[in-house]
């Protein structure tokens, strides 16, 4: 289960990537960590139009079943995950790492991933959703209002991935085609993206810390 990566690009940047629009998103610098229940940057559409907007990271999660942030997606025939499946709502997550932890002594090691060293942007294959409640971390004093979370797909974990992490990994988009995709096409050709990068394409960048691309 990914909780923590990085968007650590600049916002002009994330626009032209990803052929921006409308940026909703204010002033936005580069996010080295970002965790569960915190705010980042998304990309949805909008009436056809490409909108980068911050969301609030996890959907509330079912009733009876906790009180964490539901991050990640791997089941989408779930009827949890199924109603925000549709383009409406889907969305670009735009990132540059992402971290898996490994099972180290005393403590674990946060172990970083990218598309390469030199960490290009990609996206995760998100969904988000409205909702009505109290979210946020609780150094915020968050208070009961209307939010916008996001969550994003998994699947099997490549070869790159698994000694880390054996169970999943984030699904991850890295052309305009598959980004294009994603947000537009019907849901059975869209969930054909769910699956894992080849390993070619992917590689550990760094070990230990929480924060990378600064």
């Amino acid at each position: 289960m990914c909780n923590l990566y990085s968007s650590a690009r600049s916002q002009d940047e994330i626009r032209r990537t990803f052929a921006i629009d409308r940026d909703e998103a204010g002033n936005l610098p580069p996010l080295p960590g970002i965790f569960p229940d915190q705010m980042a940057p998304v990309v949805h559409s909008v009436d056809g139009a490409r909108v980068l907007t911050m969301m609030r990271w996890g959907f509330s999660p079912p009733p009876r079943v906790g009180t964490q942030p539901v991050t990640n997606v791997r089941n989408v025939a779930s009827p949890y995950w199924r109603p925000w499946l549709k383009p409406a709502h889907r969305c670009l997550v735009p990132v540059t790492s992402f971290s898996e932890y490994a099972d180290t002594k005393p403590r674990k090691t946060p172990v970083w991933f990218a598309l390469d060293e030199s960490r290009p942007l990609f996206a995760f294959a998100g969904i988000w959703r409205p909702w009505t409640g109290v979210r946020g971390p609780k150094r915020d004093e968050p208070v009961e209002e209307e939010h916008r979370l996001f969550s994003f797909l998994t699947t099997e974990a490549n070869g790159v991935v698994r000694p880390v992490h054996p169970k999943a990994m984030p699904v991850p988009l890295t052309t305009a085609e598959e980004w294009r995709t994603w947000l537009e096409a019907p849901v059975e050709e869209a969930l054909q993206l769910q699956r894992p990068l080849p390993e070619e394409m992917m590689a550990e960048v760094a070990r230990d810390g929480r924060k990378d691309g600064i």
